[in-house]
Parts: C-alpha cells; sequence; structure tokens
C-alpha cells in the first residue's frame, strides 16, 4: 500500500513544515471498489454488517498491520478491489489507498480477512 491522497500529501507538507497539523489519533481500513490518489476510497459498502477496522501498526520503516483484520459482510457487497486507510470510524478523510493483491467478490454472507502483517505501507 503505497498511495498516499492528496490530503495525506499536504497533512504531510504541512508537518514537515511544522505547522502543525493535526495528525490522526487512529488509523481506520476500509474496503472498497475502486479508488485513486487524488480521492480515495470509492464503493465503500454501506450496511449488510460492514464497519471499518482500527488498524494498529508496528515497524520502524515499513508499517504493517499488527492484528488481522476482519470485514463481516450480513448480504452482499459487490466485488472489492481496494483498501484504504481513513482516519476516523466513519466519514474522515483519505490517507492512502491500493489495490487489493486479489479482488474479493463478496455475494452473500462472509467475511473478509486481511492477515497480520499483510497490509503494508513503505515509506519509499
Amino acid at each position: 500500500m503505497s498511495d498516499l491522497t492528496d490530503y495525506a500529501r499536504n497533512l504531510l507538507a504541512r508537518a514537515v513544515c511544522a505547522r502543525a497539523p493535526s495528525l490522526p489519533s487512529a488509523v481506520y481500513a476500509a474496503l472498497g471498489t475502486g479508488g485513486t490518489a487524488a480521492a480515495g476510497l470509492a464503493g465503500e459498502p454501506a450496511g449488510n454488517g460492514y464497519v471499518r477496522q482500527r488498524v494498529t501498526f508496528t515497524g520502524t520503516g515499513i508499517q504493517r498491520n499488527a492484528e488481522a483484520l476482519r470485514f463481516v459482510f450480513s448480504a452482499s457487497a459487490g466485488t472489492l478491489t481496494h483498501v484504504g486507510l481513513y482516519d476516523a470510524a466513519s466519514g474522515g478523510n483519505p490517507l492512502l489507498v491500493s489495490p487489493l493483491a486479489s479482488p474479493v467478490a463478496m455475494t452473500g454472507t462472509g467475511t473478509v480477512t486481511v492477515p497480520a502483517e499483510s497490509l503494508v505501507v513503505n515509506p519509499t
């Protein structure tokens, strides 16, 4: 996962220039049907049991999710192709967006699991 959104680029630029931005106090992963660096994640499911998952990262350079993330669905959500990071459990600002390694077709009830250490944020 390496595509910083425009919002995140501006946030980092202000931080580097000592303009004291409000940095996120928590980060949440979301799934969607698309996404771009300019707009963030697109097609995030609504309802049907889906909620963003809080993520705790570890590492000193490359960051990896410390625990598995489990997105639970009680109904169809279509084909999910992207993962994004946000600074809020709902709404909020998009920070990163990236394609999933493989699309996931949610045609009914089920769970999408992102294993521990597989959500990677690379600073380069």
